[in-house]
């Protein structure tokens, strides 16, 4: 049986700051922080005594996530890349508004290959290009027990690669969720399904007051 547990990473600066994230590379907040150590406890609980292998990508909110999971799980993590939230291009670090006052959304007949109107972002399909592969080959990995710590965009395709869903048919899919939430997937040794056995569960997380 082959269990992966898909990371999304916890709350980062530029969500405090109203910025664009994409590539933006700003860290964890304190708050960002505690819930990544929650996770880390909650993946521990998951994962038990068996061994583990984690992979990361390489920005900073979701290598100091990742950071979090190492320091629990007594485990080094690998970063690639590859895991990285889809490039908005120049509206990186920029105003949130000023992204939402120049996006212009895909449309039906080019989901995968618009780039929403924004000099130097990555398409739908780049994002594929990159992460597909990648999630390809830790899945191939002997090892049982893999986490992946990702971002949220990039989370759908990481499901979608799992999932044997095709490319070209990943244009409209899209799985929310939280900072800091946990989806499990499995592949089972007998039939070979792969399940999402959990999606973007978030219930270790502490609710705060606003």
């Amino acid at each position: 049986m082959k269990d992966l547990f898909i990371v999304t990473h916890a709350e980062s600066v530029h969500h405090l700051e109203g910025r664009v994230g994409g590539w933006y590379d700003t860290g964890l907040t304190a708050r960002g922080q505690r819930d990544a150590e929650a996770t880390a406890e909650r993946l521990a609980a998951l994962v038990g005594s068996r061994d583990v292998e984690i992979f990361s990508s390489d920005l900073l909110r979701a290598s100091e996530t990742a950071a979090a999971v190492s320091r629990r799980l007594l485990q080094p993590v690998t970063e690639t890349a590859a895991l990285r939230e889809i490039s908005y291009g120049v509206a990186g670090g920029k105003p949130q508004a000023w992204l939402d006052a120049r996006y212009v959304p895909a449309p039906d007949d080019n989901r995968l290959d618009h780039d929403c109107g924004i000099e130097g972002a990555e398409t739908r399909r780049d994002v594929a290009a990159r992460v597909f592969p990648c999630v390809d080959a830790i899945a191939e990995r002997p090892c049982e027990t893999q986490i992946i710590v990702t971002h949220g965009f990039t989370l759908t395709l990481v499901i979608a690669a799992w999932m044997k869903v095709p490319i070209e048919a990943t244009g409209f899919l899209s799985f929310p969720a939280k900072s800091g939430s946990i989806t499990h997937l499995r592949q089972d040794d007998f039939f070979r399904n792969r399940a999402i056995v959990t999606l973007a569960d978030a219930s270790h997380l502490t609710i705060e007051a606003p």
